[in-house]
């Protein structure tokens, strides 16, 4: 019996399902979830901030400076420009449940029985902050608390820890901001800020992204060796036993000490 008519069929079939994984790969990636959660972020914007009183930014990338000399770069989300300030805005397209504090390295998401870690993105904000506000230093005295961070999940996620006011769900970030109602900026200093933003982000394009992409994975690089402990999220350091059998011993204990007196079970020599 002559089999290859079958066969043909088969492999023509599984030729038409490859994109389909594919696709299906894409939607599950870390890459889609964060592009998804900026979008549903955007629409949130457009739809309950009034254009006029608020200019959205998006997807900025700025070159850091250490010491005048540029070391890397930073990529913003959003940045939302009025007269009330200015509010820097990450995103975070997450499920499950959300554990963390204002001072924690790390914060822990739970979907059901697993945990898994994640920097803290106020943290990772306040880099984002900085460096704008440098960009803006640079040009003109903007003041500090002018610049505000702002934090906002997306996803069907639930936060199981008090979070700082600034950190909200979804429609909540948008009214922290429109919280703020003080004006501190006149029509011409908002301008200004939006114009000195525009002119100092790296040109949108391919080869900004690869280069960011770039500079992210070295950092993570040379933080691969700091360990984080397992209660807290805070970073572990080096320690040496003083007494008990260990005594001369080294060991990683959490840097909180006494607050939080979690040790890694390995005692290293």
């Amino acid at each position: 019996m002559d089999l290859s008519p079958y066969l043909n069929m088969m492999f023509s079939a599984f030729w038409y399902l490859i994109p389909f994984f594919i696709l299906i790969s894409i939607l599950k990636s870390a890459w889609f979830k964060g592009v998804l959660g900026e979008w549903q972020v955007n629409l949130l914007i457009k739809f309950f901030l009034n254009k006029n009183d608020y200019h959205l930014i998006k997807n900025v990338t700025l070159p850091t400076f250490v010491d005048d000399i540029e070391q890397g770069t930073t990529q913003i989300d959003h940045i939302i420009v009025s007269q009330y300030g200015i509010f820097v805005v990450e995103t975070k397209n997450m499920k499950g449940w959300i554990f963390g504090s204002e001072n924690q390295k790390q914060w822990t998401q739970q979907i059901y029985k697993h945990k898994s870690k994640f920097q803290n993105p106020l943290h990772q904000n306040f880099k984002h902050v900085k460096t704008l506000e440098s960009c803006l230093l640079a040009h003109n005295k903007t003041e500090n608390t002018a610049i505000f961070s702002v934090i906002i999940f997306i996803g069907d996620s639930s936060f199981k820890t008090k979070m700082p006011e600034n950190v909200r769900f979804a429609r909540g970030g948008i009214e922290y901001i429109k919280s703020k109602t003080d004006i501190v900026f006149n029509n011409e200093e908002t301008q200004r800020i939006i114009e000195q933003i525009e002119s100092g982000r790296l040109e949108r394009g391919f080869k900004t992204n690869r280069q960011h992409i770039k500079h992210v994975k070295e950092i993570i690089e040379a933080k691969s060796d700091i360990k984080s402990c397992s209660k807290c999220g805070a970073e572990m350091v080096l320690r040496k036993a003083s007494k008990g059998k260990n005594a001369g011993n080294e060991f990683w204990g959490c840097s909180t000490f006494p607050k939080c007196r979690n040790i890694m079970t390995t005692i290293f020599k």
